[in-house]
């Protein structure tokens, strides 16, 4: 096994999608990086249960056009890696997205901020909606509702329309994805430690100095970046950074399950990505035949917090099986409920506002990119130029709690406004759940 170095210029605490990346950038820029991961791989952890969906459907100005600009470095994957990976290299595949317009979503906003963009998009009357995917059942069913509320059986009040968004679509491979970005990185000096456990952060008169493994090994490196996914807030409070925060994360349990796809909704039906708040759910189509299922997090269901990342359930529960089937069938009519539970759990890193935090903390050196509330996969190409021009602006004396940066985007050509993404920014007015 290789040495830990005892210095290094940065380490990177996790190597997912999001440490991969930063570890690409940060390393193509001339800086020695060190990654630790306790996983055994990049992606290992919460990368690899991610529905890997890359959509432009958020609340605000900052979070869409991030989505939007990161988009065009997932269509072009490979350039933006800029080194094949000998396993093989994570693909786009193109979907759409419908989105079905309900109480509390219309779409208008979104719509508005699309054609500043120049997002492509149709609204679908019902009757569009099942001539274009029959499969579909377009009632109104809303609010979402327990399987155990008798309301739950009642018949659809009202017809739904949708927005569609063509461009949209998922990466086959989230692990492979994080893979080909910690290979580009290797080619460029960083290196990655895997089965290593930070224990403790080191620091001196507020400069962080280092981190310390729980193997008894210390790095010593001026910059140290939490990119921990569910451990991220247990190194937030390793760092002492925590309690100044005023947007807090904390790890939260889902299930994610991959039952048979029906008929006329699969891959080669052109079935799209759907989000759908009426009923409290997200479902895509996938490889082999299968979908991809998942939750809003409506408010009748109950969220499942973890104290301990290390310490949770990860086998998938009949009960939420259940729940998530049953409102599936009411969508797409001839799903069927399957037998078998074909799924896993899997653990958000959520924040009080479900934005993340890319952001410097109250430690110098001591940066964070977490609290991605399992619906941040997609902007990861461009997390880790927001740790480089933090890095930098910290570096040339800028304090980025008192005056904001801006990123601007290739793309578009317009900024995007990082202080959206801060620690001690007022919480933010969104879905509050996993579709941001």
């Amino acid at each position: 096994m290789t040495q830990v170095p005892s210095s290094t210029d940065v380490v990177i605490i996790g190597g997912g999608v999001m440490g991969a990346s930063i570890a690409l950038e940060l390393s193509k820029n001339g800086r020695k990086v060190v990654v630790i991961d306790k996983g055994g791989a990049p992606g290992a952890g919460s990368t690899s249960a991610s529905s890997a969906i890359i959509r432009f459907t958020y609340s605000n100005f900052n979070t869409i056009l991030m989505a939007w600009e990161a988009a065009q470095y997932w269509y072009n994957w490979n350039d933006f890696v800029g080194v094949d990976d000998p396993d093989g290299m994570a693909k786009f595949v193109k979907t759409g997205y419908l989105v079905f317009l309900t109480e509390g979503y219309d779409g208008v906003r979104q719509r508005e901020l699309w054609d500043q963009f120049g997002i492509p998009y149709e609204v679908l009357s019902p009757e569009e909606v099942r001539k274009r995917w029959p499969a579909f059942e377009t009632g109104k069913f809303y609010p979402p509702k327990s399987i155990e509320d008798p309301a739950f059986a009642d018949d659809p009040y009202d017809q739904l329309s949708a927005l569609f968004d063509p461009l949209s679509g998922f990466m086959d491979d989230p692990m492979l994805a994080a893979h080909n970005l910690a290979h580009a990185a290797k080619s460029h000096g960083a290196e990655f430690f895997f089965h290593k456990e930070v224990s403790g952060i080191t620091k001196s008169g507020g400069q962080v100095t280092g981190v310390t493994l729980a193997s008894g090994e210390t790095i010593s490196a001026p910059i140290v970046i939490n990119a921990a996914g569910p451990h991220a807030a247990k190194i937030n409070r390793l760092a002492g950074v925590y309690d100044e925060m005023k947007v807090h994360h904390q790890p939260l349990r889902q299930e994610v399950f991959s039952p048979p796809a029906p008929v006329g909704f699969r891959l080669e039906d052109n079935a799209p990505i759907v989000a759908d708040l009426d009923l409290g759910q997200y479902f895509r189509p996938h490889m082999g035949d299968l979908l991809n299922v998942g939750t809003t997090e409506p408010a009748c269901d109950p969220l499942h917090f973890i104290e301990d990342a290390d310490d949770w359930n990860d086998q998938v529960t009949v009960e939420f099986f259940e729940r998530v089937m049953l409102r599936l069938a009411r969508r797409l009519p001839d799903f069927g409920i399957p037998l078998k539970l074909l799924g896993i759990g899997a653990l958000y890193d959520v924040t009080d506002d479900w934005i993340p935090l890319y952001d410097k903390s109250s430690l110098n050196g001591f940066f964070m990119a977490c609290g991605t509330s399992g619906n941040q996969f997609k902007n990861a190409p461009l997390v880790g130029k927001f740790m480089r021009i933090l890095i930098e602006a910290q570096e040339q004396g800028i304090d980025h709690d008192v005056t904001p940066l801006e990123f601007v985007g290739e793309a578009t050509g317009k900024a995007i406004n990082l202080g959206a993404f801060s620690r001690l920014r007022s919480e933010a007015v969104t879905a509050g759940n996993v579709m941001g």
